[in-house]
C-alpha cells in the first residue's frame, strides 16, 4: 500500500496508526495493540471492526455498474466531480491554512468500483486516494480503479478508519451520508462532494418499468443529515440525455437500487414493451459543501 494513503489510516478498532506486515504470503495491517486486518490477494484490505450489517451491492449489480460506467454513460458525473475536486485543491494552494500533510488525500465513502475516485485522481496529480465500501466484489473492482489508490472494506455508517482532519476531498456518490465521522475525518479546509439524483433522474424508466421513485424531499434530507455538521458552497445540477438500447436499459435497472426490489420475469415483459433506442434523462445535483 502507498505509505502515503497508509499514514492517513487508522485502526477501526483503538485508533492506533497501521502498518504493513507480512507473513510468508500473506500481508496484513496490524497496529501497536497488534490488532489486525488482511490484505485481500485482490488488493484491498479489510478494515471492518466485527461483522457489517449487511453485505452491500452484489457481484451481479457490481459487474453491471462497472459495463454501464464503462460505457461512459456517466461520464458527465466523473467530470462534474473532477472539477469540483480541482477548484477545491486550488482553493487549498491559494490559501495558507496547512497542505493536508503535504498531499491531498481524497477519500470515496460508499466508492463502489471506484470510478468516480479515479477520475478526481486522474485530474489531481498530487493527490492519493482511498475507495470505501462494504461490498466486496466491489472493492475487487476499485482496488485497481487507479495506480495512486487503494480499497478497504469499511461501513460508512460506523467510525471511519481515518485519522483526524485527514482527508482533503471527500466523495459520496450515490451512497449513504454519515455527517459527523465525515466532518472528523476531513480537514477543517476540506471539501465534501455529495452527488445524489434529482427529481427527474430516471423520469422516462420509473413508469414504464416500475422502478424505485426518487424521493422530491431528497435535498431537504440531504441538507438536513449534513447541515449540522457542513456549510454550503454551491448546488448544481447536471444532466444528459441518453440514447440506449434495451439491454443497456436492463444493465442501468440491474446496478442500481431497483434492482433489489424488481422481478426479473416482470422486468424483461416491461423492456420488451419499450422503444429501442429508450431516451433516458440523467439528472443528479451535485452539492459542495465545507466543514463547519
Amino acid at each position: 500500500m502507498d505509505p502515503r494513503i497508509l499514514d492517513r489510516l487508522r485502526c477501526p478498532i483503538c485508533g492506533e496508526p497501521l502498518a504493513e506486515a507480512t507473513a510468508g504470503t500473506t500481508s496484513a495491517l496490524r497496529c501497536p495493540r497488534r490488532h489486525s486486518f488482511d490484505i485481500a490477494r485482490q488488493g484491498y484490505v479489510n478494515l471492518l471492526a466485527g461483522r457489517a450489517p449487511h453485505v452491500g451491492d452484489s457481484a451481479e449489480m457490481v459487474a453491471a455498474r462497472a459495463d454501464f460506467l464503462a460505457a461512459g454513460h456517466y461520464d458527465h458525473i466523473s467530470a462534474a466531480l473532477s472539477t469540483a475536486a480541482t477548484e477545491a485543491a486550488g482553493r487549498r494552494h491559494a490559501s495558507p491554512t496547512p497542505d493536508f500533510g503535504a498531499y491531498p488525500l481524497v477519500v470515496d465513502a460508499g466508492a463502489g468500483t471506484g470510478r468516480y475516485l479515479g477520475a478526481v485522481l486522474a485530474a489531481l496529480p498530487d493527490a492519493v486516494g482511498l475507495a470505501l465500501d462494504v461490498s466486496k466484489p466491489a472493492l475487487r473492482r476499485a482496488a485497481r480503479a487507479h495506480s495512486r489508490a487503494a480499497a478497504a472494506l469499511a461501513d460508512t455508517w460506523q467510525r471511519l478508519p481515518l485519522a483526524d482532519a485527514s482527508t482533503a476531498v471527500l466523495l459520496n456518490v450515490f451512497a449513504p451520508r454519515n455527517g459527523p465521522e465525515f466532518h472528523r475525518v476531513l480537514d477543517p479546509a476540506g471539501t465534501l462532494l455529495v452527488v445524489t439524483p434529482d427529481t427527474d433522474h430516471l423520469a422516462e424508466l420509473v413508469d414504464a418499468l416500475d422502478l424505485l421513485r426518487v424521493d422530491p424531499d431528497k435535498a431537504d434530507r440531504v441538507a438536513g443529515s449534513l447541515g449540522e455538521h457542513f456549510t454550503p458552497v454551491s448546488s448544481t445540477v447536471h444532466r444528459a440525455e441518453l440514447a440506449l438500447t434495451r439491454p443497456e436499459v436492463a444493465t442501468l435497472v440491474g446496478m442500481g437500487p431497483s434492482a433489489w426490489h424488481t422481478d426479473p420475469a416482470a422486468l424483461a415483459t416491461r423492456l420488451a414493451a419499450l422503444p429501442d433506442p429508450v431516451r433516458v434523462t440523467v439528472a443528479v445535483r451535485l452539492d459542495v459543501l465545507r466543514p463547519r
